[in-house]
């Protein structure tokens, strides 16, 4: 039986990393990273007496509401990238969901998030999970690193129905309109970001990593990709599988993302996915995201092969939180220490990789837009029911269903 003085040393262990999880956050950390059950009441007699301060700071904050129209499961993907860590540390990120089931189709972190082989990748990835469905429509800002997704998407739309030819089944919002993906931006800047930033920041501080300098950046992405990406793979697993605050404003259904998503008729909902054929999503990844692309090297092959052979000398020990920075210098080290066996043509391999891992422009005007008949538009709805014009979906007896019995029903 936990208490607020049995969980105080796990709460104080987790919170350094996650400085601003609330009860309802660090519940979810304490079930998802400790495997520990705790109580609503334990947390908050804990909160109560260890940290007032921050159930002070949560009911000072105030939210801005935008209107936002789904239709169901799979209506909609909506997709953006996150630039905040992207010139101090060489990491861009990038995100896709589901809007309607709060589900978050990916979440990424690499060297790079403007080259539109990458991102149609990830989308490739994300319907091969999902067992071949994909959603109507996809959604994103009119950054040319969406058009291979646009593409692509409506490419596999056409091949599963002839009749959407000459259109295009991605729509790209203007005027900061794509509000789903930002939402979920500041939610991953309020709970998980912070403490790996300090972490992160502590190193630059010490002087240890400088985007700029070849080496450290190329050790720098080898050591921390991975490790970052394992860290959000949690987070996202965490997000999909944890049921949201209940807001009286949202007509969308309340649940666990995750239980909507797999059971959307549980909640008086409907399912929009579209099964497309493996062979044409392997024709379409050939075209769109092509295996061999060098944006899908984390570090070139020459150096890793280097890297590989010194990590094994310093035992292969696994990542953590504690020893990143430890594994990193040690790394470092051990190729400051053969820098004369290096070759002067592969030195000048990896400050090319560097030089276009620092450019923005690389690469993002490689894919063509499609040209096409854009979606019907309908004030507040951007998904892809009857060409996007959405009506028939749209009932006082529907909403009133959503808004009294936002609950799963009973078997």
């Amino acid at each position: 039986q936990h208490t607020s003085e049995s969980i105080k040393p796990i709460v104080e262990e987790l919170r350094p990393m996650f400085p601003n999880a609330g009860i309802k956050e660090m519940k979810s950390l304490l079930f998802h990273e400790r495997d520990m059950a705790v109580s609503k009441h334990v947390l908050i007699a804990y909160f109560k007496k260890y940290e007032p301060h921050l159930i002070k700071a949560r009911k000072a904050r105030r939210l801005k509401r935008k209107q936002f129209i789904a239709a169901g499961v799979n209506d909609l993907y909506t997709m953006d990238q996150h630039d905040k860590w992207k010139y101090k540390l060489g990491l861009c990120l990038h995100i896709c969901l589901d809007p309607f089931t709060g589900v978050i189709k990916w979440l990424k972190i690499w060297w790079n998030n403007s080259n539109p082989v990458l991102i149609v990748s990830y989308y490739i990835e994300a319907v091969r999970a999902n067992k071949g469905v994909t959603c109507l429509v996809t959604q994103s800002d009119a950054g040319t690193e969406n058009v291979g997704v646009a593409n692509a998407h409506t490419t596999l739309r056409h091949y599963q129905d002839p009749s959407l030819e000459g259109t295009i089944q991605h729509r790209y919002m203007l005027d900061k309109k794509n509000v789903m993906p930002e939402i979920e931006w500041s939610q991953l800047r309020r709970r998980w970001t912070p403490g790996f930033e300090d972490l992160m920041d502590y190193g630059v501080a010490q002087g240890w990593y400088s985007r700029t300098n070849t080496l450290e950046n190329l050790v720098f992405r080898w050591v921390f990709i991975p490790w970052l990406q394992a860290e959000l793979d949690i987070y996202r697993d965490r997000r999909n599988n944890t049921i949201k605050r209940h807001d009286k404003n949202k007509v969308l259904p309340h649940g666990v993302p995750a239980h909507i998503e797999s059971s959307p008729e549980s909640y008086g909902s409907f399912n929009f996915g579209v099964q497309v054929e493996d062979m044409h999503i392997a024709a379409v990844e050939k075209v769109f995201a092509p295996t061999d692309h060098p944006v899908f090297q984390l570090v070139p092959s020459s150096f890793a092969e280097m890297i590989s052979q010194f990590y094994a000398e310093l035992g292969s020990p696994q990542i953590t939180r504690s020893n990143v920075w430890d594994v990193y210098n040690g790394l470092l080290s051990k190729f400051r220490g053969d820098i004369q066996s290096i070759s002067t043509e592969r030195i000048k391999e990896w400050e090319e990789n560097c030089t276009i891992a620092q450019d923005d422009e690389w690469g993002r005007n490689s894919i063509e837009k499609m040209a096409g008949e854009p979606l019907s538009k309908v004030p507040g709805y951007w998904g892809g029911v009857n060409g996007g014009s959405g009506p028939g979906m749209w009932n006082g007896l529907r909403y009133k269903y959503l808004l009294t019995n936002d609950e799963p029903q009973s078997a």
